[in-house]
């Protein structure tokens, strides 16, 4: 086997452990906890976590956009949702006091927040400097 033929085959052993690792990624956002948040900001990458509520409209308008873009993206940012009503010590420790507040970590470090309804295509662009 040449160098050519070896560099071949490293990056196709390379791109199957990543369409593998895709596998493990949600296509639809994963509801979190005060108790799961810090593990699923950890397990991936890149992650928003959307901070809503059932009786907030600007929220409910959110959600399609979120759905949408969390299957778009999978495989390389991870989407999570987290009931402020149902999880005070999380929207504490973020200082939530709006919703929906979107925040975005990447590698476990919360690197942007996000606070009020935004288009999907606003959104869109702004999650992809982080990938």
């Amino acid at each position: 086997m040449d160098e050519l033929d070896q560099i071949r085959e490293r990056k196709r052993q390379e791109l199957m452990r990543d369409a593998e690792a895709a596998l493990d990624w949600p296509s639809k956002p994963v509801e979190v906890s005060d108790a799961s948040f810090n593990d699923f900001i950890k397990r991936y990458n890149v992650v928003l976590v959307d901070c809503w509520a059932p009786w907030c409209g600007p929220c409910r308008m959110v959600a399609p956009i979120i759905d949408a873009l969390a299957q778009e993206m999978k495989g390389r940012m991870a989407f999570g949702k987290l009931n402020t009503d149902m999880n005070p010590r999380t929207s504490m420790r973020f200082q939530i006091e709006a919703i929906p507040t979107m925040l975005v970590f990447k590698e476990g470090e919360m690197v942007d927040r996000i606070v009020g309804a935004k288009p999907k295509d606003d959104l869109a662009r702004r999650l992809k400097a982080f990938l």
